[in-house]
């Protein structure tokens, strides 16, 4: 039977993320993985008994999903769609105030380079597709970027089988990054990528939770494969920034 279009209901997801201690929960998970309750209420700075009824509401507005391992239950973004609303609402917010040198430190660090879930973001991967549509890897399209055909042998060269990517996921969107209010990539391509560049240690997982580290191979490396340039991360290298599709 046919049904009539109805709008979704923003405001329901909109005040379950709205709660501080429910975003920083969001934003702990941000980088794809899988946390435990107690991990959780550690970050958000709250109790056990306090995170239980967060991590419901949560999963009721379907913004968390929890698996099971025996008696142990372990939590994580429900989709990679909820890593990208959160970027977008990280766009537009207003900033924290930082109170402490280490608040700063860790800030710079998720600046230059982190995780959205599962691809990079930050400074490291708006620089990245930069240099892969000026590589030619990449082209601007109607609806964003596409893969060359020349690309699609650069990236096979690299390690990357684009005829793997599940059909159920884009092969290539992107985000606006709210550090650097730009384009960087997202999709199975962005997280083939990533997954990719740490399989061979040229990307480390940083001390705080959603930040990576270019590794010194991983710079050479990222240079001579797809021309990303080596001062990547100078205040004075200005990104390119891609032709708005």
């Amino acid at each position: 039977m046919w049904k009539s279009a109805t709008e979704t209901d923003i405001a329901h997801v909109a005040a379950a993320i709205g709660d501080p201690t429910r975003t920083k929960v969001l934003r702990a998970l941000a980088d794809g993985g899988v946390l435990p309750a107690s991990a959780l209420a550690a970050e958000a700075g709250v109790s056990m008994s306090t995170i239980s009824g967060h991590l419901t509401r949560l999963r009721e507005a379907k913004l968390l999903t929890v698996e099971h391992d025996g008696r142990h239950r372990y939590y994580r973004l429900a989709s990679t769609d909820v890593a990208r609303a959160l970027e977008e609402l990280a766009r537009i917010a207003r900033p924290l105030p930082v109170t402490s040198l280490r608040e700063d430190v860790r800030n710079q660090a998720l600046l230059r380079a982190r995780l959205c879930y599962d691809h990079l973001a930050g400074r490291l991967g708006v620089v990245l597709l930069a240099a892969l549509v000026d590589g030619g890897v990449l082209a601007t399209a109607a609806n964003g970027y596409r893969i060359t055909p020349a690309g699609l042998g650069k990236l096979t060269e690299f390690g990357i089988d684009v005829e793997e990517f599940s059909r159920r996921r884009p092969a290539i969107r992107y985000c606006v990054d709210w550090g650097e209010h730009r384009h960087h990539l997202a999709g199975a391509l962005g997280a083939a990528i990533a997954t990719r560049l740490f399989a061979l240690d040229w990307l480390r997982r940083g001390r705080a939770r959603r930040v990576v580290q270019l590794t010194d191979a991983g710079r050479t490396g990222l240079h001579e494969t797809f021309g990303v340039p080596l001062d990547w991360d100078t205040p004075d290298t200005e990104p390119r920034r891609p032709r708005s599709a």
